[in-house]
């Protein structure tokens, strides 16, 4: 699914919009015990539940696709008799009516599911009737040709509130506020099928994660059947080892911070894509060459992508830099940089001594202090460190 198919599908949470039919629940305690289940037509509940739910699920379809969205395909096996694929298919097309195979997809995700606090799971189904296009983009809701039936899933912490104080307007005093158990927002969840090309894609579902590191491999494998992706802290650190394995002794900071401009650029220039930027192997080594690296260090990149990565891997170009900061750290010194102003940092050998050297003009602060740059009684005659 790419930015547009999710958030047409997220545009659906609204009262006017809303295609849910069917909600069902199951409250796990910390011990994996099922406190109770429940289930209703969606549309009988209160408006206030309603409008609580909608901003759930929202959560549950948002955050930065390819990091806590990602697209996962079932491999085929998966799709044959007795697989996850077909295990959620059924679900799908009994519409959440089946109380036995509602109640073994929740024994599913607690078997599978590592949390060590209470939490709440949310099922629905809903049927969405895709409305048609004009050549010109515009939506035809009376010409619509295909009907989207999906789950959606969103696990929730639940949490006891904080203690505090409240005021009780019938005996107009202050007293200890009774404590609650409260549902807040999906740390975890799931769309399924995927939502690809306007239309169900039976073969994939898009999968959502509001701490990314937090892969939850158990869920992945046996309640999908899936491949574990990447982590975005996986892709970066794979990016670097292979770029410091690369270019070995000779990773000097100018071909470093030219490699990471290049990509920052190419993230700029594609922001506006639907689908964030992939970098395969051919463009990583591409921009590499580009950055100024030598014939062997390209050729160890080669060798190097391939034994860390696998060369039909792709890294998300956004994961593995981030285009909105610049770093130069060391032991003791840290340094941000506009990455607009990179270009303002250079390295020197002064006395025989590796050194960086900042361009700065007049305005400069410590710790928010202006502070003049050049001592009066050198600027008549200040030193040259370019030899």
């Amino acid at each position: 699914m790419n930015k547009k198919e999710i958030s047409e599908i997220r545009k659906q949470f609204t009262p006017a919009n809303c295609a849910i039919s069917r909600i069902c629940g199951c409250y796990v305690d910390h011990e994996k015990n099922k406190k109770f289940e429940t289930k209703s037509a969606f549309l009988t509940l209160p408006e206030e539940e309603e409008f609580k739910y909608f901003d759930i699920f929202k959560h549950t379809l948002g955050g930065t696709l390819g990091k806590h969205l990602v697209n996962m395909e079932f491999p085929l096996e998966q799709e044959m008799p007795g697989g996850t694929q077909e295990f959620l298919l059924k679900l799908r097309n009994t519409e959440l009516q089946d109380d036995e195979l509602v109640s073994a997809f929740y024994d599913k995700i607690i078997e599978n599911y590592i949390y060590d606090e209470n939490y709440y799971i949310i099922l629905v189904y809903a049927s969405y009737d895709i409305p048609g296009k004009t050549s010109d983009n515009l939506e035809m809701f009376d010409a619509s040709d295909e009907v989207y039936s999906y789950l959606l899933c969103s696990i929730c912490p639940v949490k006891m509130s904080k203690a505090c104080l409240s005021y009780n307007q019938e005996e107009n005093c202050m007293e200890d506020h009774i404590r609650d158990w409260l549902v807040e927002m999906p740390v975890n969840g799931f769309l399924f099928p995927a939502f690809n090309d306007r239309g169900a894609d039976l073969h994939s579902l898009l999968f959502f994660a509001k701490k990314p590191e937090d892969a939850q491999d158990l869920l992945i494998e046996n309640v999908f059947g899936s491949t574990i992706p990447l982590t975005p802290k996986t892709q970066q650190e794979t990016f670097q080892s292979i770029i410091e394995s690369s270019l070995g002794e000779d990773a000097d900071y100018e071909l470093v911070r030219d490699l990471y401009e290049n990509i920052a650029d190419l993230v700029e220039e594609t922001k506006e894509a639907p689908d964030p930027l992939q970098l395969t192997k051919p463009e990583m080594r591409q921009l590499l060459e580009n950055s100024g690296a030598s014939e062997e260090q390209v050729e160890s990149f080669d060798k190097t992508y391939d034994e860390m990565a696998g060369e039909q891997t792709a890294l998300q170009a956004t994961n593995i830099t981030n285009p909105k900061s610049f770093e130069i750290s060391t032991p003791n010194i840290q340094i941000k940089v506009d990455p607009t102003c990179t270009d303002l940092i250079e390295t020197r050998i002064i006395d025989g001594r590796q050194c960086l050297v900042i361009t700065v003009d007049d305005h400069v602060e410590i710790n928010g202090m202006n502070v003049r740059t050049i001592r009066r009684n050198q600027e008549k005659a200040p030193q040259d460190f370019s030899e």
